[in-house]
This record gives C-alpha cells, sequence and structure tokens, in this order.
C-alpha cells in the first residue's frame, strides 16, 4: 500500500480516528468504573460505621458497648485491613473498642486531620493506615451518656484500598484488551472494507490496459453505480478520439489527391516545354509536390500517433518486409538475417512501423555486400528515473558503411550522404520523424559487421 494511493488514505484515517477514539473511550469507561467502585466501597464502609454505632449504643449506656453482631468476618481477622476502633474524645478517661484486626494498631482518624463532615455528620478521608496500608476511613462522633457524665467518642471504620486498587488494575487490564482487541478488529474490518470497496478501481485500471494494448476498444467492466458516469465519459471519449483520427485520415487523404493531381498535370506539361521557364515551373512544382508529401506525411502520423489501442506486433511486419526484399533484391543474393521474440508488440499503428522499418530495410539491402540483420529485443525500463520499457530494433549492413564525421552529423530530410545509389534522402528523416512522433529516437553508429548499424528506440506495448 503506497502512502499517496486512495486505500492508504483511508485506512490511515480510519487508523487515526480509531487511534484517537478507543483511548479517549477507554479513558471514559475506566473513569466512571473507577467512580462506581470507590463510590461502592464507601457506601459499605458507611453501612459497616452504621451497624457498629447502632450495635455499640444497644450494648452500653452512659459508655459505649462493645459490638457483637457486626457481620464482617474480617474484622475479626488481624491486620486484614478492615478495621473498626471506638475511641473517647476531649482527651478524657473512657472505654476504647478495637477490632481484633487491628492488634496493638490505631487507625488514623479524620477529625485529627482537621476534616469537615459531611451532612450526615460523618468524616471522610484517605490516610496512612496500620502497616503503612492506605486506608479510607469513615467517622462519625457520638455523644454517650447525660449531663456531667457526657462523654464524646470516636467511632470510625476503616479499610484498605488496596482491594479497590487490584480490582481497578484488574479492570484496567481487561479494558485495554477488550479495546485494544476491538481496534484491531476494527482496523483489519475497514482495511477489507476499503480493499473491497476499490476494488472496482482495480477492473477499470484493467479495462484501460486492454483498451491501450488494443485487446478492448471500448471500458465494458460490471461497474458500480458511482462509478458508471466515469465509464460512460471514458467510453465518450474513446469514441470521440477515433472519430477525430478517422475525420483527420480523410482529409488528409483528400487533400493528398486534390492536390497531387493537378500538380502532376503541372509537372507534365511543363517536361513537354524545353523553355527556361517551363524548367522552372517543373523544379518548382517538384519542390512542391516534396513539400505537400512532407506534410502530408506529418498531419498522417499526427492523426494515428496516440491513437489509444493500436498495437503492432512486430515480428509479422519484419517477415512480410523481409520477403518483399528477397523478391526485389533476388539478382543480388542477400542474406537476411532476423532476431525478433515472438510476441514482441510495438505500442502504434501497423503502417508506421511498416514505414519506418520498410526504409531501414531497403537502405540497409542497397548498400549491403552479402547480408542484413535485424534484431528486435524489448529494454527494461528504470521507474527510479521514470524510463518505460522500450522496443529497440536494429538494422544492419556489412556494406562500406559511414565515416564518424557522417555519422556526427544530424539527419536533415532531402539531404544524401552518397551519390552513387538511387533514392531520395528522405528514408532515414521520415524514420526519425515517426520515430520522434511516438516519442522514440533514431541512432546511427558503426555495426559490429562492418557497415551501419541503425538502432531504432520505439515504444513497447505491455
Amino acid at each position: 500500500m503506497r502512502t499517496n494511493s486512495l486505500a492508504f488514505r483511508l485506512f490511515a484515517t480510519a487508523a487515526a480516528w480509531v487511534l484517537l477514539v478507543l483511548p479517549v473511550a477507554g479513558m471514559i469507561i475506566y473513569s466512571l468504573y473507577r467512580e462506581e467502585v470507590e463510590n461502592s466501597y464507601d457506601r459499605r464502609i458507611g453501612v459497616l460505621l452504621t451497624v457498629i454505632l447502632s450495635d455499640s449504643i444497644d450494648h452500653g449506656d452512659s459508655e459505649p458497648g462493645a459490638p457483637k453482631d457486626v457481620g464482617e468476618p474480617l474484622f475479626e481477622i488481624t491486620h486484614s485491613g478492615w478495621y473498626w476502633q471506638i475511641k473517647p474524645l476531649d482527651g478524657r478517661p473512657g472505654k476504647l473498642l478495637l477490632s481484633r484486626s487491628l492488634a496493638d494498631e490505631r487507625i488514623p482518624l479524620p477529625s485529627e486531620a482537621k476534616v469537615e463532615p459531611n451532612d450526615r455528620e460523618v468524616r471522610w478521608a484517605t490516610l496512612a493506615g496500620p502497616l503503612e496500608q492506605t486506608v479510607r476511613v469513615a467517622e462519625t462522633i457520638y455523644v454517650f451518656g447525660e449531663g456531667q457524665s457526657a462523654q464524646r467518642y470516636s467511632v470510625a471504620v476503616a479499610a484498605a484500598l488496596e482491594e479497590v486498587e487490584n480490582s481497578l488494575l484488574s479492570f484496567r487490564t481487561r479494558l485495554g484488551l477488550a479495546l485494544a482487541l476491538a481496534g484491531i478488529g476494527l482496523l483489519a474490518v475497514n482495511l477489507f472494507q476499503i480493499r473491497f470497496g476499490l476494488l472496482p478501481l482495480q477492473q477499470v485500471e484493467k479495462g484501460l490496459s486492454a483498451i491501450r494494448s488494443g485487446e478492448a476498444g471500448r471500458l465494458d467492466a460490471a461497474l458500480p453505480q458511482e462509478i458508471v458516469p466515469l465509464q460512460q465519459e471514458l467510453n465518450a471519449l474513446l469514441k470521440s478520439n477515433q472519430d477525430i483520427v478517422e475525420r483527420a485520415r480523410t482529409h488528409v487523404g483528400n487533400l493528398a489527391h486534390a492536390l497531387k493531381t493537378p500538380l502532376a498535370v503541372i509537372v507534365n506539361e511543363a517536361r513537354d516545354d524545353s523553355s527556361s521557364f517551363a524548367r522552372k515551373v517543373s523544379e518548382q512544382a517538384e519542390i512542391m509536390g516534396t513539400q505537400i508529401s512532407l506534410y502530408l506525411d506529418r498531419a498522417r502520423m499526427a492523426a494515428r500517433i496516440g491513437v489509444i489501442g493500436r498495437v503492432t506486433e512486430v515480428r509479422p511486419v519484419g517477415e512480410s518486409l523481409i520477403r518483399a526484399l528477397e523478391r526485389i533484391y533476388q539478382d543480388r543474393q542477400l542474406s537476411y538475417i532476423m532476431d525478433c521474440p515472438a510476441g514482441t508488440r510495438f505500442q502504434g499503428e501497423r503502417q508506421d512501423l511498416e514505414e519506418m522499418l520498410g526504409n531501414l530495410l531497403d537502405n540497409a539491402s542497397k548498400w549491403a555486400r552479402s547480408k542484413v540483420m535485424l534484431s528486435v529485443a524489448p529494454v527494461a525500463g528504470d521507474p527510479a528515473n521514470g524510463a518505460l520499457a522500450a522496443l529497440e530494433i536494429r538494422v544492419e549492413d556489412d556494406g562500406p558503411g559511414l565515416t564518424e564525421a557522417q555519422l556526427g552529423d544530424p539527419i536533415i530530410r532531402g539531404r544524401r550522404l552518397d551519390e552513387t545509389k538511387p533514392g531520395s534522402g528522405l528514408g532515414h528523416s521520415i524514420v526519425a520523424d515517426l520515430a520522434h512522433s511516438y516519442s522514440g529516437r533514431l541512432e546511427l553508429c558503426r555495426a559490429e559487421i562492418g557497415g551501419l548499424s541503425v538502432r531504432l528506440t520505439l515504444p513497447l506495448a505491455s
């Protein structure tokens, strides 16, 4: 999943939302649970305080009696964490009553820590208790006796908070595990949802690849309703592109017929006249014909180049051209060697490939002594540098070749490097123009077999 993909953006957004919401939800749930546990603990302590006070009143008179039916066995176990204490105040002598769980320890009192009582006259505090335990203490002050014998007593119940903390720790662990599993589950479901939701885009990609490779002429995949308008617009664009190409071809053909016939008549008439004026007319008419051919070729190429879905297999084209050249140059007994992997395809029009290969093979045949070689090979691209896969075509002969100076000269339309062979000087320039139109290139160099090697680089069809 690439960082600039739609899938990554959707997944990253969902992951950020999960990582934000689940911890916040966990903190809220834990806070509510902690509050409920603490309130429940306080209620339990408050109930025991009421029971102890009531029992001490029932079993006493002018002074508290020892509670006998508290209902909490932990008060009987030494240092169990649950304690009660009844202590006289104001420094006056009185009976000190303690739970067995306290042994020789004492409960720290909220009244001694200056804690104010609530509306029920109960003081609550969290203090350091016996054995350095942190305890939750509830204290109430009750007056036993009447008149001068009246005596204030502190009645307190304390409970260690370790029980609460253990409960909260267990809940926090289980809550964290549950939220983590929920987060992983949500991310997994979200990833599946993204993959499943974007699956139709893969169909669009495959359909467009088939159109580009020439296997299909339009996008006909069954797509979701939301993508159908895009499908319709793409098909309309393809149809419009094809219509434009056909109209351009028609206009180019009409223009060619409209201009070439009058020019041919002018040239023929001028040739029948031996005057200098007629020769000038014939010369200029031939120049006009060359220019018309040039720009008509360019218009025809521009109408074809970039047409989506045009793919040509190279091997059949090469075999057809070699058979034709063997018949043309049969008197010279030339040997044609072709090395082209089956299935190698050119991303473009067949007639353009025929024109390029035809010019190169014909030129090589004119100069070859005995051998002409055609080799075709795909060249891997370099995605890191933005280079795409290409098709490399080499046409070599064992003729005299070109000098280093001639190899360094640019290819100029109509200029011939050697006048000893027939030709117009347009072959290589036509091939160079066509290759450039396909974002390719034409290069000249020395061949290993002695003559000229022409390397043609063209787009490779996948």
